[in-house]
C-alpha cells in the first residue's frame, strides 16, 4: 500500500464546485506555511466567495485554501501569471485531485481509463459503481447515506464540467496542457499527469 492509498478519504469536496475565481484570489495571497486562521477573516472581509451563509462560506474558503496549498510555488506562479483560463481550470483541477484521494482515484481509474478505451460517455451510474467498489474496501465510504452519495456525485460532476473534463452532454473531454505546464507537473509528480484525460498514459 502506497502512502497515498493509506490516507483516509476526505469527502469535503462536496462544499462546492471548482471555485476557480475564489482559488485565484486565494492563490494570489497564499503564503507557504500560513495557517488558515490567519487569513480567514481577511478573505471573508474581501467577499471572496459568493456563498450566502457565513458558515458555508468559511468552510468553502478553507477547502480552497487547502487545495492551493497542494500546488508548488512554481505551479502557483504559473497559475497567476502565465496560464490562460483553460490552464487555470486545469491547475485547480490538479489541486483538487491532490487534496482529495477519492477524486484523484476517480480521475485515474475512471476518467483516464475510459478515455483511453474510448468509452467517453459517462453517466451517473459510473460514479455509483466506482463509489460502491471503494466502499467495499473502506468502511467510512460504506457508511455514507444515499443523500450524501447523491450530493458527492452531483458536485464531482459539476467540478468535472467546470474544469473542462466533461461536456454538457456528459462526454469525457481531453485536456490540452502546454509544454511548460506539463514540465511543472512532472517536477512535482509525473504521475499527476494521469488526472488529465489524454496525458500521461
Amino acid at each position: 500500500m502506497t502512502a497515498s492509498q493509506s490516507r483516509p478519504y476526505r469527502m469535503s469536496f462536496s462544499v462546492g464546485g471548482l471555485m476557480l475565481n475564489e482559488s485565484l484570489i486565494i492563490a494570489g495571497t497564499y503564503q507557504p506555511g500560513e495557517q488558515w486562521a490567519d487569513v480567514r477573516e481577511r478573505l471573508l472581509g474581501q467577499g471572496v466567495s459568493t456563498l450566502p451563509k457565513l458558515a458555508s462560506q468559511t468552510r468553502a474558503l478553507r477547502e480552497v485554501f487547502d487545495r492551493i496549498g497542494h500546488l508548488s510555488d512554481d505551479e502557483r506562479h504559473y497559475l497567476l501569471t502565465e496560464a490562460d483560463r483553460a490552464e487555470q481550470q486545469a491547475m485547480i483541477w490538479l489541486s483538487v485531485c491532490r487534496s482529495y484521494r477519492f477524486v484523484h482515484e476517480f480521475a485515474v481509474e475512471v476518467l483516464n481509463e475510459r478515455f483511453l478505451s474510448w468509452r467517453l460517455d459517462m453517466g451517473q451510474e459510473v460514479f455509483d459503481l466506482f463509489l460502491a467498489e471503494k466502499a467495499e474496501q473502506d468502511l467510512s465510504l460504506a457508511q455514507l447515506s444515499s443523500s450524501t452519495c447523491a450530493k458527492l456525485r452531483q458536485v464531482l460532476f459539476r467540478i468535472l464540467r467546470e474544469a473542462g473534463l466533461l461536456s454538457v452532454e456528459g462526454r469525457i473531454q481531453p485536456v490540452w496542457l502546454s509544454g511548460r505546464m506539463k514540465r511543472l507537473i512532472e517536477e512535482s509528480n509525473p504521475a499527476d499527469l494521469r488526472v488529465f484525460p489524454g496525458n500521461g498514459g
